[in-house]
């Protein structure tokens, strides 16, 4: 996920959603004509209002997904089975929000992710001449937020591994889309190798291993009441296991997949965004021709995914990894789809209906973090201590409800401040000085 991409604005589209907005596409121009210019942000008049509205969309997406392992044994949101009702409005609603969510909306952040890499450079490029340090000292602060965000808070953060890419991928920036869309591809092919070989091999595995396995897939009544009183207790009773799943996030996951999948994706967001895909400035029929091209595959492949794990009892030797890899290539056209649906809803008036979204994809990192925040106060022990209790229907109640805060909150702050409140710590401490925080300042 990028929290905080700032761009060459689309004038129309920022017009809509800002009178005031000015296009700021001849920065290179100017800044070549101030040579003393140092790095700084670019006001919120220089950014492009579809993929703040994008951005803000998957953000409020993801907590869709999220929602399961704030409020569950996080083995629930991998295997449906492991806890949990799922009959009727309980199963439609795991079963929706597995096919149309899952790894979409975490696609479409990497992809921006991406497209944020590039942008900051051309940004840092006009200004200074310069952008290796702005970048490396931003992604920095980003791992430093997601390290602490995950053993202390929640560990399925994703903002570490955002910024350990973030920084491997850097030098790739400068490369036309002609190369990066299919590096960017065959890396996400690459990350699917060990599922499938894994997968395949494993009638081969020693019994011992199978079971091991067999018990992480399926926990015993026993290891499941054990994580739901942990995380039912204090603070520091979380933390022990809070840290074991952040530990195993940040280093073999990132490492076998993460890397591979959500490095992939920005690596084909830099080429999307090379191809103005991200501007807005495509002609409608083609992102339709997109949509209409993509959705039906990605969904019916993810959708046959559920069936196929169901027709096997979503037994370990078979869901485990195999299940998994027909929604990995199916989220993948989905959430081009998504992305290439939202962009033309922002090239049509609807987009004025669009702004708070848009008020909440420009506050990304603070909305982030406060889902956080008011998930674990709602589930975990140090607040109200309903982890377990609420079944998925009843979840989804949550999600509005965090939904409509963010909504509502996000354009009222920024009617006052230039930045969310994270999103003014990064900023500063990425450019070494206090930001002007209000909105006149």
């Amino acid at each position: 996920m990028n929290p905080d991409i700032r761009e060459e604005s689309e004038p129309v589209l920022a017009e809509l959603l800002d009178p005031q907005a000015v296009s700021v596409s001849n920065a290179g121009e100017i800044f070549r004509n101030q040579p003393n210019a140092t790095a700084h942000p670019v006001n919120r008049e220089g950014r492009i209002a579809a993929i703040d509205v994008l951005r803000g969309f998957a953000l409020l997406g993801i907590l869709l997904l999220n929602i399961q392992c704030f409020a569950m044994p996080s083995i629930a949101y991998l295997n449906p089975t492991a806890y949990g009702d799922l009959e009727k409005a309980n199963y439609w609603v795991w079963w929706c929000t597995h096919v149309l969510g899952d790894q979409k909306f975490m696609s479409i952040f990497s992809m921006l992710f991406g497209a944020g890499v590039v942008l900051m450079t051309r940004s840092g490029q006009a200004r200074t001449g310069h952008s290796a340090a702005i970048h490396y000292r931003r992604m920095f602060w980003l791992i430093l937020f997601g390290f602490l965000h995950a053993h202390l808070l929640w560990d399925g953060d994703i903002l570490f591994s955002y910024g350990i890419c973030g920084l491997l991928l850097w030098p790739l920036r400068n490369l036309s889309a002609k190369v990066l869309i299919p590096v960017g591809l065959v890396l996400i092919a690459f990350g699917s190798l060990p599922i499938l070989e894994l997968g395949l091999s494993m009638p081969l595995w020693p019994e011992d291993a199978l079971a091991e396995l067999n018990h992480e897939w399926q926990p015993s009544d026993e290891s499941i009441q054990q994580i739901l009183d942990a995380f039912r207790g204090s603070w520091l009773d979380q933390a022990p296991y809070r840290s074991m799943e952040a530990i195993v996030f940040q280093t073999v996951i990132l490492a076998f997949w993460t890397f591979w999948r959500a490095g992939g994706l920005m690596i084909v967001g830099m080429g999307l965004f090379q191809l103005d895909f991200f501007h807005a400035r495509w002609p409608s029929s083609r992102y339709l021709l997109l949509v209409m091209l993509t959705l039906p595959i990605g969904v019916s492949l993810s959708a046959y995914g559920v069936h196929w794990n169901e027709q096997r009892d979503w037994a370990t030797q078979t869901s485990y990894l195999l299940g998994s890899l027909w929604n990995y290539w199916g989220s993948l056209l989905t959430a081009i789809a998504f992305a290439s649906l939202v962009i033309l809803i922002c090239k049509s008036r609807l987009i004025r209906l669009l702004f708070p979204l848009a008020s909440v994809g420009q506050m990304a990192l603070s909305n982030y973090l406060m889902q956080t925040v008011i998930c674990t106060s709602i589930f975990y022990g140090h607040g109200l201590g309903w982890f377990g209790y609420l079944e998925r229907a009843e979840q989804l109640l949550i999600v509005i409800g965090v939904w409509l805060t963010q909504l509502i909150v996000s354009p009222i702050w920024l009617n006052y401040f230039r930045f969310g409140p994270a999103e003014w710590l990064w900023r500063s401490l990425t450019y070494w000085k206090l930001q002007p925080m209000l909105s006149n300042g």
